[in-house]
């Protein structure tokens, strides 16, 4: 599938471009020529494992129907129960239960969760026994957003312990300290064009594109240059007269003829759209094959009674205010069905905010000129982290000496202190919901659980000291799990892995006593009136799935139809709302 590949292998880009297909099917490829392959997933709400069908979790695993293949999905919190152990075990019995138990209390955060799944993750980029058991090791990342972030920790990390910063929240400093030269080491594997090779996965479209040109410059500017760029997904190109195909086709190739000239420039593959889902060792081994049998796909009659979007909007504008959040796979339209809804909502003459906690989302582009009666906004890590740090200097650091601010100053320049940021602003922005609609666009499901694991950390903290003020608390935590002030919408593709992606975050919430109002099955095939064979075979494949979350998943959902053009801008994304597309 891909030539002459050195040792480490990202496949990386926005979300449901394919990443996982694409970083499963190579390391089947290069075990079928011999190799030993280890397959990585650093995406905390993976789908390795479905891909095979084999369980794989925090610990390297066989997979048994290809030999010499491996694979291990970095579990962040297993990864951060073994990193609290690291630090805890060699000094249990020799502190106080005091002193032992602030140490926990420091290591609970969302910000260790994160520091303990990076240490698995250099680790591998780092350690020599691990390095040579494996002729390459290809890792399977998270969205955008949350990778960039990941690949710029170890310099991030570097930087911070050179200066003597005080990683408090993380426990001792020593615990860091060790791992100094594994940082540093790792900065120098990413950066080597001999040793590493990121391939930037983009489907066909304009905004699939413009996030992996943006990607491509961000990666550069870490010095990460040796770079291609694989294009998934792509119409063949007999349209059939099929008006869908035909929209389709020429949708693609305009956005392909307008890249942005640096990202045109990279090597470049291309993969057809397949007639099947990607899942199975099968399957994947005709990733590569060309299509065959094309003009055998069934034709098909688009699904009678689809319930659409409206009557969704209709439950939901009952309450006249509140928050609705967006959740789901990266890739499955969060950020356009948010847009729909938040259009919408402001045409009936409601205040609406649009906001997102999506690194990568860009709202404005979605939404292509102003709407009345609405606002927008983004929780943008870098300016929340940087509104922190002057309110924590302003107010701490008042009372300090020059050396004190610059301890604390230091202690700031922390990447974790990022998560601290973020979820101030998150909670900032719930609050605004007790007297307006607030459609919230997230992040995809691992990162916004994340999220949801430290509003659930501040909850109990909170809960813990309050004392006689207890039964007046009201937290973010007891906002999103109250059904009359928060409505969540699960947003899914008609598709195996997505669907069962979407199940297990609906039982992550349950759990989180967060009960979600609906599901979303977005840009589906049967729903519309295509008859060309490619499309009509996969319109075949979503019936099941569909069904599924009829009977099993949800008392209420939505089905919206795939679109001959993108949705942006007011009129179109209302499109979205009403009907079947012909």
């Amino acid at each position: 599938m891909f030539d002459q590949l050195p040792k480490f292998v990202f496949f990386t880009g926005k979300g449901g471009v394919g990443k996982t297909s694409l970083a499963c099917a190579t390391a089947v490829d290069l075990a079928d020529a011999g190799l030993r392959v280890l397959l990585v997933s650093t995406d905390p709400a993976s789908n390795v494992g479905q891909v095979f069908a084999t369980d794989i979790g925090n610990h390297i695993t066989p997979i048994g129907q290809v030999s010499g293949l491996e694979a291990l999905e970095i579990d962040p919190e297993a990864a951060a129960e073994d990193y609290r152990e690291r630090i805890i075990g060699p000094i249990r019995g020799t502190l106080s239960e005091k002193a032992l138990n602030s140490i926990k209390e420091q290591l609970s955060g969302a910000c260790t969760t994160e520091i303990a799944a990076f240490d698995e993750f250099t680790a591998l980029l780092t350690d020599p026994e691990l390095i040579e058991c494996y002729d390459h090791i290809v890792f399977d990342t998270a969205p955008t957003g949350h990778t960039i972030r990941l690949l710029k920790l170890p310099g991030a990390w570097s930087g911070f312990l050179e200066t003597g910063g005080d990683a408090s929240c993380l426990g001792p400093l020593a615990g860091l300290e060790k791992q100094r030269e594994r940082y540093a080491a790792a900065v120098n594997s990413l950066s080597n064009a001999d040793m590493t090779r990121m391939i930037l996965v983009a489907r066909p479209r304009s905004s699939s594109l413009a996030e992996a040109a943006r990607t491509h410059r961000e990666l550069a500017d870490i010095g990460i240059r040796n770079q291609q760029l694989a294009i998934n997904g792509l119409m063949p190109d007999e349209a059939l007269d099929d008006a869908l195909a035909v929209s389709m086709i020429h949708r693609e190739r305009g956005a392909m003829d307008a890249m942005d000239a640096d990202l045109a420039s990279l090597v470049r593959h291309d993969f057809y759209l397949r007639p099947e889902n990607l899942v199975g060792i099968d399957a994947l081994r005709r990733m590569s094959q060309p299509i065959n049998g094309l003009q055998a796909g069934a034709k098909h009659q688009a699904m009678a009674d689809l319930p659409f979007l409206s009557r969704l909007i209709d439950g939901l504008e009952e309450a006249g205010k509140g928050l609705i959040m967006t959740m789901g796979k990266g890739g499955v339209g969060k950020t356009t069905i948010a847009a729909a809804v938040a259009v919408e909502l402001a045409a009936r003459g409601h205040e609406v905010l649009l906001t997102t906690t999506d690194p990568a989302a860009h709202l404005h582009e979605t939404l292509a000129g102003d709407v009345a009666n609405l606002s927008v906004s983004r929780i943008d890590p870098a300016v929340e982290t940087q509104r922190y740090r002057d309110q924590i200097m302003a107010s701490r650091g008042a009372s300090l000496d020059a050396q004190g601010r610059a301890l604390l100053e230091e202690d700031l320049r922390s990447p974790c202190t990022e998560e601290i940021a973020v979820f101030q602003a998150f909670s900032r922005t719930i609050r605004e919901a007790s007297r307006k609609f607030v459609v919230m666009d997230t992040a995809p499901t691992g990162h916004t659980l994340l999220l949801l694991d430290a509003t659930g950390a501040y909850h109990r903290d909170i809960m813990r000291h309050a004392g006689e003020t207890r039964a007046r608390m009201v937290t973010p935590m007891m906002r999103l799990q109250d059904p009359a002030q928060t409505r969540v919408l699960i947003v899914t593709l008609p598709e195996t892995i997505p669907v069962l992606e979407a199940a297990r975050l609906q039982e992550d919430l349950q759990r989180a006593e967060i009960q979600p109002y609906a599901w979303v099955v977005n840009s589906s095939l049967v729903a519309t009136a295509t008859q060309h064979p490619l499309l009509a075979a996969r319109a075949a494949t979503e019936v099941p799935e569909i069904m599924r979350v009829q009977t099993e998943l949800s008392a209420r959902y939505a089905v919206v139809p795939m679109l001959a053009d993108d949705p942006v801008g007011a009129d179109r994304l209302r499109a979205l709302i009403g009907s079947v597309q012909a």
